[in-house]
């Protein structure tokens, strides 16, 4: 363990992000809302899975639909959206969260084409019989309690026709040590520091995450320290045949 750090060796299960308490500063929780898209710029990959993994399943048809689950303030479909418009992708995103306040501050964002966001859980798309090529979530696999991840990977199975794409934080030493020096001089006035520091407490390393992933999803580990799964209707279709 680094000195003065605390020990990642197992999931800081009950630990609770400031964010995510429903008595959490509305002026913080704005200011971290707002400042979301410079951290999932540096650390989360957006741009390199939409390259790897979206982009070409949308190519195809020249366009296509997205589904963001747990988008919280919003900039990563509004990412994905602008990059869809600037390759001349006919492509319509829809985000969802199901936290009000979440959807307040993103749904009073500038419109942009393609666009919009909803305040809805996954199961309620799902029951409403909805579905999209892709479906995707960012840092929103460590928020959930164990039943509620098998759900979302079961909603994901549902709604998605073509591709699911679930990226997480990874938990290691390093990647707490990195962002705790990172983050200490920026970021004054919001969550972001001391709720990142959490979430990689919190998050799974890629061995813990692939022993409760269910058969026909793949993880896979991306620089630096996230995990991704992926899934897609033909590869669960060939897992099923083979049990």
């Amino acid at each position: 363990m680094i000195a003065g750090f605390p020990s990642l060796d197992t999931r800081a299960v009950d630990a609770v992000e400031e964010m995510d308490r429903p008595d959490a500063d509305r002026q913080r929780l704005d200011r971290t809302y707002a400042q979301f898209w410079l951290v999932n710029a540096v650390v989360s990959g957006w741009r390199r899975n939409y390259v790897r993994y979206l982009r070409p399943v949308f190519a195809q048809s020249g366009g296509g639909t997205l589904l963001d689950i747990g988008s919280g303030g919003g900039d990563v479909p509004r990412s994905i959206a602008r990059w869809a418009r600037r390759d001349g992708l006919a492509l319509e995103v829809t985000a969802i969260d199901p936290d009000p306040r979440a959807h307040a501050f993103a749904s009073a964002l500038p419109a942009l084409p393609g666009l919009t966001f909803r305040q809805a859980y996954s199961h309620e798309l799902a029951a409403e019989g909805r579905s999209y090529d892709v479906v995707i979530s960012n840092h929103m696999l460590h928020h959930l309690a164990p039943a509620e991840l098998q759900a979302l990977l079961a909603d994901s199975e549902q709604l998605a026709r073509r591709l699911c794409l679930h990226s997480d934080i990874e938990r290691s030493r390093w990647a707490y040590a990195l962002f705790a020096v990172g983050t200490l001089p920026f970021f004054p006035g919001s969550f972001i520091r001391a709720d990142g520091l959490t979430s990689i407490r919190r998050s799974f390393t890629a061995a813990e995450l692939a022993a409760v992933t269910p058969p026909g999803w793949q993880g896979l580990q991306q620089w630096p320290w996230q995990n991704l799964l992926v899934s897609a209707p033909s590869s669960r279709e060939e897992d099923q045949r083979a049990g």
